[in-house]
C-alpha cells in the first residue's frame, strides 16, 4: 500500500520472472461536495469515507472539498458527526472506533495533526489521544484546510478529516486531481449529468457518487 512497498515488490518481480504487477500505492483521495447535494448523505459519505477502520484504508476520503455556500454547515454537521463516533476497546460493543495498528502508526498520525494545528487548520472535533493507554486518536475533523498544508498533501493513513473549501466546480476538480496519487475518488451532488461528467474529469481509478467506501462483496 506504500511507494516504497511497491519499489520493492517491483524490484523482486523483475529479478525473478519478469511478471507483471499492478501496483496499489496509497491514496490522498478528494470527495467533492457540491450546494445541491443532500447534505446529511454527504456528510455520511464523507464520514464513513474517511473513519472507516480508523482512517487506515488507501482509499479514505481524506480531502474533502465542500463548496464555500454550504462549507460552515457542513463543518458543522461533520464535527458533530465525528463527536459521535465513540472510541474504544474491540470488547466494548458500544464502540465504533478502535486503535491504530501499532504504535509506529499511532505515532505518526499524531504527528500529522500536530503538523496540521502548527500550519494553521482548525480543529473542530478531536485533535487528541483518546484515553492513555493503547493507540487510540480521537476522530479528527480540520477546518479551513488550504492545498498547501502536509496534511492536504500528504498520506496520514488515520483518521484525520480536512475540509477545504472551494468556490468553483472546474477548480475544484482541477485540485483535486492536483495529487500524486489516483487510487479513488467520490461526487455528491443531486445532478447525475453534473457528477458523470465530473467522474470523467477526475483522475481516479475508482468514483463514489453520492456514497463512499460502497464495496462490492462479490
Amino acid at each position: 500500500g506504500s511507494s516504497p512497498a511497491g519499489h520493492k515488490i517491483m524490484e523482486m518481480a523483475a529479478q525473478s520472472n519478469l511478471k507483471r504487477v499492478s501496483l496499489e500505492l496509497g491514496g490522498k483521495s478528494p470527495l467533492i461536495v457540491l450546494p445541491d447535494a443532500d447534505l446529511d448523505q454527504a456528510v455520511a459519505a464523507a464520514h464513513i469515507g474517511l473513519f472507516l477502520n480508523m482512517g487506515q484504508c488507501c482509499c479514505a476520503s481524506s480531502r474533502i472539498f465542500v463548496h464555500d455556500e454550504i462549507y460552515d454547515k457542513f463543518v458543522a454537521a461533520a464535527a458533530a458527526k465525528a463527536k459521535e463516533w465513540k472510541a474504544g476497546p474491540q470488547f466494548d460493543e458500544t464502540s465504533l472506533h478502535g486503535a491504530q495498528v501499532d504504535k509506529i502508526q499511532f505515532d505518526k498520525v499524531m504527528g500529522y495533526i500536530e503538523k496540521g494545528k502548527a500550519e494553521g487548520a482548525k480543529v473542530m472535533a478531536g485533535g487528541e489521544r483518546h484515553g492513555s493507554k493503547g493507540f487510540f486518536v480521537q476522530p479528527t475533523v480540520f477546518s479551513e484546510v488550504t492545498d498547501e498544508m502536509t496534511i492536504a498533501k500528504e498520506e496520514i493513513f488515520g483518521p484525520v478529516s480536512s475540509i477545504i473549501r472551494f468556490t468553483d466546480v472546474k477548480d475544484a476538480i482541477r485540485r483535486a486531481n492536483n495529487s500524486k496519487y489516483g487510487l479513488a475518488a467520490g461526487i455528491c451532488t443531486r445532478d447525475i449529468g453534473t457528477a458523470v461528467k465530473m467522474a470523467g474529469e477526475l483522475q481516479a481509478g475508482t468514483i463514489w457518487i453520492n456514497c463512499y467506501n460502497n464495496f462490492d462483496m462479490a
